[in-house]
């Protein structure tokens, strides 16, 4: 009998519950250092977001592992769904299925898809006084001297990583990868003329090629660059090709289904925020927004088409 009613009691109680989430604070969580794009997405969505629920939500950075780091301290967290994570490209579709790599778990298994928030373009960089003025340039001199050119990465597995293998696979050259513990690193060495070039994240050497530090030869994909609208696509010299990176939320894929939509709501609002859209721009990212399951099908498409590059390029975790 008393079980009886404790149970009549808790089904009475959910949906006020679901009325009042949330009723205190709320954290997202990135899989980052501080600085980057992936911290300025969880940033601008915390202080966005937080405004809408009319609660503070406290940006925690957990770098590590490409964020897998992050992510398991997201599904280790309390099936409430006051805990949330910035799920970029690379950490829900790559580093998970890199061979020989062991994680605690896999973002993009283990975390559920709240909505897709924008896209992230990648360019093609080098320093200013390289001696390629164009992709043509660089792709003919990567033939003319096998295994000679070299490319940056902030690791084995990253999104840069894979897209200067797509590139070699693509174009039929023998390029040399060359592996840093971080992005920053990375750009250290292609502006010290070290290493001759980089497929990387716009947002984070948007000031160096604006500062004339570095060469934008071209953006991996077709998406409109909110910074750099004229450049030349990588497609117009090697058709086909396309590296796209993306941003979104994500949670523990059994959190209620009220905050599920709470959240899904208000991401939704913040995106139709012409004022807002600009502000993300203006960081590098291009909004776009995909409901739940929208964004679980780019997730599956994209697991499918990386496993493939990881396969042909035989890529190993380091």
């Amino acid at each position: 009998m008393t079980r009886f009613i404790l149970g009549a009691l808790l089904l009475l109680a959910g949906p006020a519950a679901a009325q009042d989430f949330p009723n205190r604070p709320l954290r997202i969580i990135s899989g980052s250092a501080a600085g980057g794009s992936n911290d300025f997405v969880a940033r601008f969505f915390a202080e966005k977001i937080g405004n809408i629920f009319g609660q503070r939500i406290v940006v925690e950075n957990r770098a590590g592992v490409n964020g897998v780091i992050g992510a398991e301290a997201v599904v280790n967290s309390p099936a409430d769904g006051y805990t949330a994570f910035v799920c970029p490209m690379s950490t829900v579709t790559i580093t998970p299925q890199l061979v020989g790599m062991t994680m605690p778990v896999d973002p993009g298994v283990d975390l559920g898809p709240i909505a897709m928030v924008g896209l992230s373009s990648y360019g093609l960089v080098v320093r200013a006084q390289s001696p390629y003025r164009n992709l043509a340039d660089l792709i003919a001199d990567a033939r003319s001297r096998p295994g000679q050119i070299t490319f940056a990465s902030p690791g084995v597995g990253a999104a840069q990583h894979l897209g200067g293998e797509l590139l070699k696979q693509m174009t039929g050259t023998q390029m040399e990868h060359v592996a840093f513990r971080g992005a920053a690193p990375a750009m250290v060495e292609i502006l010290a003329g070290r290493v001759d070039f980089s497929l990387t994240n716009i947002a984070d050497i948007a000031r160096q090629v604006q500062g004339g530090d570095l060469r934008l030869l071209a953006i991996a994909d077709e998406t409109p660059s909110p910074i750099f609208p004229n450049a030349p696509r990588v497609s117009q010299t090697v058709p086909g090709f396309q590296v796209v990176g993306w941003f979104g939320l994500c949670a523990r894929r059994d959190i209620p289904p009220a905050a599920m939509a709470r959240w899904l709501t208000a991401i939704q609002q913040v995106l139709a925020s012409g004022e807002l859209r600009q502000r993300l721009s203006d960081g590098g990212i291009t909004p776009l927004f995909e409901d739940t399951e929208t964004f679980a099908r780019r997730i599956a498409a994209d697991r499918t088409n990386w496993r493939q590059i990881i396969q042909a390029s035989n890529i190993r975790a380091e």
